[in-house]
């Protein structure tokens, strides 16, 4: 019986890794879940153009919006694990949207195989034009001792910028209300006309904004000051460790997917990072590129439990779903 299970798995060992060196024999399809012409499907577009060379296919972007997220995530956890379909992710794919539902549509910890994390993408907080503070010190005595008056918006409940928002308010002990939108867009255009007071926006789209003055920014929300904002501080600077808010982009792959080809796609992603060039184009995006150790399917798969836990922690304590 012993020797049956090892010629089993030794056979199944076998088959991975020929699997893998045929693979890819056609082209891959990357999925993300946005619609087109977004940050995170620019973003997306960039890494599959650079992928497609050293994988020898095209790398064919696919996009599936909705569910805020959740549908793209669908999409590949369903998908057949043989390497064709792999998922551009991000929290809205493996965290936020998932934590707000009693049926999840499928389990972003168990229903895929981690291939990379890629990078970074920081929230800044930004606030109307005429909003009566200059600073984040100021930003925090006013929201404190005028939260009732007070409210932000969000790209809808679950996203980043809620969440981000979310974070923040009770990280300063607040509860400020929360004025959901279908999208960023309509959220940043009533906090350009004033209707609203504050949003934790996408750093690649607020700083647009933040250039041309249209809105003023007062903080940047994840660990480390940015690149294409490098004046602006972080929450954590000022005094507030626990405001770490920050959307990434990491690869994944159906459950089942052959260790070998896991593997390879990791190599190929990585490869990807490390070409000329790629730090200068995601720069625009306002995005980091994660570091060498952070790279591994290992890493990806602690990464995704302890995001789990954070933003269902901070979704918990403000209230948003039931503890």
């Amino acid at each position: 019986m012993k020797r049956c299970v090892l010629g089993i798995v030794a056979l199944l060992a076998g088959l991975s890794a020929a699997a893998a060196q045929d693979y890819p024999n056609r082209p891959v399809s990357m999925v993300v879940a946005a619609a087109a012409g977004g940050p995170i499907d620019v973003f997306t577009r960039i890494m599959a153009e650079r992928m497609s060379p050293i994988l020898g296919q095209r790398v064919v972007v696919e996009n599936v919006g909705g569910g805020g997220g959740t549908l793209g995530g669908q999409r590949v956890a369903k998908a057949t694990p043989d390497g064709y379909t792999a998922l551009l992710g991000t929290i809205a794919t493996h965290a936020n949207p998932q934590l707000y539902v009693d049926k999840p549509l499928y389990d972003p910890q168990a229903d895929f195989d981690n291939v990379a994390l890629i990078a970074e993408i920081p929230l800044v907080l930004i606030v109307r034009k005429e909003f009566p503070a200059n600073s984040f010190e100021e930003f925090v005595a006013y929201a404190k001792a005028n939260q009732g008056k007070l409210n932000y918006g969000s790209a809808g409940v679950g996203s980043a910028a809620h969440l981000g928002c979310v974070m923040l308010d009770q990280a300063l002990g607040t509860n400020i209300q929360h004025v959901p939108y279908r999208g960023t867009g309509p959220a940043m255009a009533d906090l350009i006309a004033g209707r609203i007071d504050f949003l934790c926006d996408i750093a690649v789209t607020a700083v647009q904004s933040i250039k041309g003055g249209t809105v003023k920014g007062l903080a940047n929300l994840s660990a480390q000051r940015s690149a294409v904002l490098p004046d602006l501080p972080t929450a954590v600077e000022k005094g507030y460790p626990s405001v770490q808010a920050y959307t990434w982009t990491a690869v994944f792959l159906p459950k089942g997917t052959p260790p070998a080809i896991v593997s390879k796609l990791n190599a190929a992603t990585v490869a990807a990072m490390n070409g000329a060039g790629l730090r200068e184009q995601l720069d625009d995006l306002a995005a980091t590129l994660v570091t060498p150790e952070r790279r591994t399917p290992a890493y990806l798969s602690g990464f995704v439990k302890s995001e789990w836990e954070k933003w269902g922690t901070a979704i918990r304590a403000g209230g948003a779903i039931p503890k």
